[in-house]
């Protein structure tokens, strides 16, 4: 396991990643660098896990490099991803607020840096600053949204429909370049878990894609050739 490393000196990238996240962006710099100096860093391998369900929540997450996914395992061992977070996100708000275990378990997709601020800073932090507090209500009502549209999805759109949008949210994304980006981070198996169904299923929709001359599979990533096409399958 990569070794923890705690916070001691700036870096200008780190901070400006906090200060682009909603809830320290109406912070001033002073306040900014104790939230940072307050924080420690993990480094973490493709496949490294952060943490895992039903462990104690250490605070509140945030992605600097790579990307993570956070997910579901059901006693079969078959995976749901819930979120899957990039550079600037956030995520394990809910167990601070309830004080309850890490809900779901998080492991990186890429190699990746993951900045932990602490629970008790975080809540005196709001105590002491309304901006932060209504920025985390709004971040958390736009997390319930998306939780929304994935029991959605997961209930009434076909397989292929929900492949196509992962694909096109993915490509779409400015984060995630279309080469080498969240593309080229996911398997078959990835993609299966955040669709809710198995490998092979994807694999027969992506090759009717494929088929029809609306995507392009290489070894370390999907080119989209048609996106128009593929958004019917939408």
């Amino acid at each position: 396991m990569s070794p923890e490393k705690t916070a001691k000196e700036e870096s200008p990238t780190a901070l400006d990643i906090l200060r682009h996240v909603p809830y320290f962006a109406a912070l001033d710099g002073e306040t900014l660098r104790q939230v940072y100096a307050s924080s420690r860093a993990r480094s973490l391998d493709t496949g490294e896990m952060l943490f895992a369900e039903g462990g104690q929540c250490q605070g509140l997450c945030v992605v600097e490099t790579g990307l993570m996914r956070i997910y579901k395992t059901s006693p079969a061992g078959r995976e749901q991803v819930l979120l899957i977070a990039g550079p600037g996100d956030s995520f394990n708000e809910v167990p601070i607020f309830d004080g309850g275990p890490n809900p779901a378990s998080a492991t990186a997709l890429a190699p990746s840096r993951v900045r932990v601020i602490p629970t008790n800073f975080l809540l005196e932090s709001m105590r002491s600053n309304p901006q932060i507090a209504a920025s985390i209500l709004a971040v958390m009502s736009r997390r319930l949204r998306h939780l929304t549209m994935l029991v959605e999805d997961l209930s009434f759109r076909h397989v292929s429909s929900r492949v196509a949008k992962v694909l096109l949210q993915a490509s779409e994304s400015s984060r995630y370049p279309a080469q080498g980006g969240l593309l080229g981070s996911l398997t078959q198996q990835e993609m299966a878990n955040i669709v809710g169904t198995t490998r092979q299923v994807v694999a027969r929709s992506l090759k009717e894609m494929e088929e029809q001359g609306i995507i392009e599979r290489h070894r370390k990533h999907i080119s989209i050739l048609k996106p128009a096409l593929l958004r019917r399958f939408v």
